[in-house]
Order: structure tokens, then C-alpha cells, then sequence
């Protein structure tokens, strides 16, 4: 199964963030899986049309997604998929 890593950034908000080992076969079917484990993360991911928000990136096997809309890009079992949070302020 795809493995599924987190930045530092979403801990203060999910105090039990840790990896997850979740199936799909694209980074939407992982997105709701990780909801199920961490209510509310959706979010904090995507906005009301389900597209990904613009300060968050997601990386597959290093690369990052090309599907910022409707999160197709595929993901195979040996996968990891990173969720990167941008932070801003000054």
C-alpha cells in the first residue's frame, strides 16, 4: 500500500499525525482514506470544490502533482506520498 508522510506543520492541528500505510490508486481515493483517520484534515487539504488549496503540495514518489483539480495523478503500491503544508507569515 502507498505510503502516506506528513509535514510538521499539520501536528499542532492533528496531535496523532503519524505516516499511514492506505490503499488507492490516486491521490483523491488517498485523500479520503486519510480523512477517515484524521477528521476534519480535508480542510486543511482541499478547499469547498475539492481542489487542492494553494498553499498545500503533494508529492508522489518525489514528484509533485500534476492534478491540482480533481487529484487523477495515479499512485502505485510502492508509493509515498508526501503532504506538504506551505507556512507564511513574517
Amino acid at each position: 500500500m502507498p505510503k502516506v508522510k506528513f509535514t510538521s506543520a499539520l501536528k499542532p492541528f492533528f496531535p496523532t499525525l503519524t505516516d499511514l500505510e492506505l490503499a488507492g490508486s490516486t491521490v483523491h481515493e488517498v485523500l479520503i482514506k486519510i480523512e477517515s483517520h484524521f477528521p476534519g484534515m480535508s480542510s486543511y487539504l482541499v478547499d469547498d470544490t475539492g481542489q487542492l488549496r494553494k498553499h498545500v503540495n503533494i508529492f508522489v514518489h518525489g514528484d509533485l502533482i500534476k492534478d491540482r483539480k480533481q487529484l487523477s495523478d495515479g499512485v502505485n503500491e510502492s508509493d509515498e506520498l508526501l503532504i506538504f503544508q506551505a507556512l507564511s507569515g513574517g
